[in-house]
């Protein structure tokens, strides 16, 4: 594939100006500038640098996030910063698109993804896919609140009550709480239902995938093989 397009691909702009960074000897293949914009290159495996940073091609973006509270997943937010501003540049100008969403106050894990078949795989209310929630609540945590989420709890504007796949203590003031739909501010609700009130809440895993502890907030990285064969067995792709 030409470099210049390879760049237009990766969401260094319009074609006339990744045309416009090669000719300015700004972008690199293994310590050697590229300076003809049609230059072939083999894309399996491909690293460049644009600017002294570095790059792998990628046909598709499959990212991970640690959203941090008090952003907005939009990219119009209205109140808020958006989750858009905690990405490079490039990477928001091949529109990628956040799965899903998270409450300002949210924290947690926050995919994103540019691949159509992958966004509309996990947005998909109908594949039932796990979302574990730590949630910490005003007050204790007894049996039977557990009892009532596990139970369900009926929700305004639902027809049946709506239940947890899993839930437990995990401390005085704290669960764990398993869904596998995606109603508007679902365990807010459900916790509110149930006679008690979330302070805080912080999404850890979605499908196979755990946010990993190494990961900072308002960080973000990579999906590698492994992980999104770890969504696939949830919700295998075609």
């Amino acid at each position: 594939m030409q470099i210049e397009r390879i760049l237009h691909s990766q969401g260094f702009g319009s074609r006339k100006l990744c045309r416009a960074l090669i000719r300015a000897g700004r972008v690199a293949v293994s310590g050697v500038a590229v300076d003809d914009p049609f230059a072939d290159l083999p894309t399996d495996g491909l690293v460049f640098t644009v600017d002294d940073v570095a790059w792998q091609f990628r046909a598709k973006a499959h990212l991970m996030l640690h959203k941090p509270s008090g952003y907005e997943c939009s990219q119009l937010p209205q109140f808020h910063p958006s989750v858009f501003a905690l990405l490079p540049d490039p990477l928001v100008r091949r529109g990628v698109q956040c799965i899903g969403r998270l409450d300002q106050d949210t924290t947690g894990l926050l995919l994103l993804s540019d691949d159509g078949q992958f966004i509309h795989t996990w947005s998909s209310g109908r594949k039932r896919t796990p979302k574990v929630y730590e949630v910490s609540v005003r007050h204790a945590v007894d049996d039977a609140l557990i009892a009532a989420l596990l139970g369900g709890v009926q929700l305004h504007d639902e027809p049946a009550p709506v239940r947890a796949a899993a839930c437990r203590a995990t401390g005085e003031r704290s669960l764990r709480l398993t869904i596998t739909e995606g109603k508007y501010h679902q365990v807010k609700r459900m916790v509110a239902a149930a006679g008690n009130r979330v302070e805080a809440l912080h999404r850890s895993a979605v499908g196979g995938l755990t946010l990993p502890p190494e990961l900072a907030s308002g960080s973000w990285r990579w999906l590698d093989a492994a992980e999104l064969a770890q969504l696939a067995d949830f919700a295998p792709l075609p």
